[in-house]
This record gives structure tokens, C-alpha cells and sequence, in this order.
């Protein structure tokens, strides 16, 4: 625990997402650090495809949907950030990231048919990569263990290092407290319980796809 601390504390140094500091959110710069640190990343969503899975065009479509409406320039910030956050997907070694996705944020139409078409074809591209399990519950499915909003899962260098990241109306909410993270742990186990196999999850979008 004592070696891993040090270790974090031995890379705490002025970041990428520091440029972005004035102009958004620190939970989302507290998100993007959080990422940059884990050994390994596990989410969950039911309305939207994971950040780190979004394309530029269906981030931004997401982003002017906000209320209060935000300001393109604040639209773009956004989109920015968010794109950056995905080099960690790409990083050598980059850390294993599993996704899982409800059937229903795939079938969003966020920004328009090409717009909803090309995210899901870059779903499909993204699962491919040795690093990404991405896995969905599909409406047929007879049991979906939720809390209410989207789930970021970062693990540390040691389990008590481990953190969570809670999508909420006011903004993302830090958690790290040893019984919610077990919780956390618990639920994401459960939905991937529920969800098909890679290999299904892959002809369900290629099925979405083809039928919009």
C-alpha cells in the first residue's frame, strides 16, 4: 500500500487535463486524472455510449442537448477534453477497459441517422482491439441490476486505491469509500452477468446498424 502511494505520488505532475481548468467542470478534469492513473477501467451505461468509446460528432451531439444550454465554445471544450481522454485507450501498454452497454443507448439517434451510424460502426471497430471488452444487455434480457445513472470503475495499484465515478444530473460524483466500492463491484459483475457475449454483443449492433 505504503509502495503504491509513493509510486502515484512519484507521478503527480501537471497533467494534460490542467489546460482545461478554467474553462470546465473539475469533475471533469477529476475524471480525466482518475483514467490517467487506473490499471484497469470498467463502466456502465444505459442511455449513452461510454465517453471513451464516443466519437467526436456523437459527443457533440450529447453536448447540445444540455440544460442549461451550453455555448459552442463550451460545446467544443467539452468535445476536446473528451477526445484526449481516449488516448489512454491507445497508450503502451494501455490499461484493459471493459464497457457494458444497454441496448438502449445504441439504438439513441443522437445527432441524426449518419451521426448514430458511424458511432456504432466505431463501436464495432473499438471492440476489436485486444484491450476492450465491450458487452450488451439487450432489451430480451430479464434482469438489469442498476443504480440510477452511469458507473466509471478506475482500479488502482492496490484495491484501496481503487475509485468510482457516478454520472449525476449536478456532475460526476468521487466515491472511494471501502463498502460502495464493493457495491460497485458487485453490480458491474452482475451486469456483466446479464449481458451477451462479445461475440453477440457484435452482431446485435451490426443487427442496430443495419436496421436504422
Amino acid at each position: 500500500m505504503i509502495s503504491a502511494l509513493a509510486a502515484m505520488a512519484g507521478e503527480r505532475k501537471r497533467g494534460w487535463w490542467e489546460e482545461y481548468r478554467e474553462t470546465l467542470p473539475s469533475s471533469l478534469l477529476d475524471l480525466a486524472e482518475a483514467e490517467h492513473h487506473a490499471t484497469g477501467i470498467r463502466v456502465a451505461q444505459a442511455i449513452t455510449v461510454p465517453g471513451l468509446l464516443q466519437t467526436p460528432e456523437h459527443a457533440r451531439a450529447i453536448f447540445r442537448e444540455f440544460v442549461p444550454a451550453l455555448m459552442p465554445h463550451e460545446v467544443e471544450y467539452r468535445v476536446s477534453h473528451r477526445i484526449k481522454r481516449q488516448q489512454i485507450l491507445f497508450r503502451d501498454p494501455p490499461p484493459p477497459y471493459t464497457a457494458v452497454i444497454h441496448e438502449a443507448a445504441l439504438r439513441m439517434r443522437f445527432g441524426g441517422p449518419e451521426t448514430a451510424n458511424a458511432q456504432l460502426a466505431h463501436l464495432l471497430d473499438m471492440s476489436e482491439r485486444d484491450n476492450i471488452h465491450i458487452v450488451v444487455i439487450p432489451f430480451s434480457g430479464t434482469s438489469f441490476p442498476v443504480s440510477g445513472h452511469g458507473v466509471d470503475y478506475f482500479y488502482g495499484l492496490v484495491r484501496q486505491l481503487d475509485t468510482v465515478q457516478l454520472d449525476a444530473a449536478h456532475g460526476g460524483q468521487l466515491v472511494d469509500a471501502a463498502a460502495s466500492l464493493e457495491r460497485y463491484r458487485l453490480m458491474l459483475d452482475r451486469m456483466e452477468d446479464v449481458a451477451l457475449s462479445a461475440s453477440a454483443s457484435r452482431d446485435l449492433i451490426h443487427h442496430i446498424a443495419k436496421s436504422a
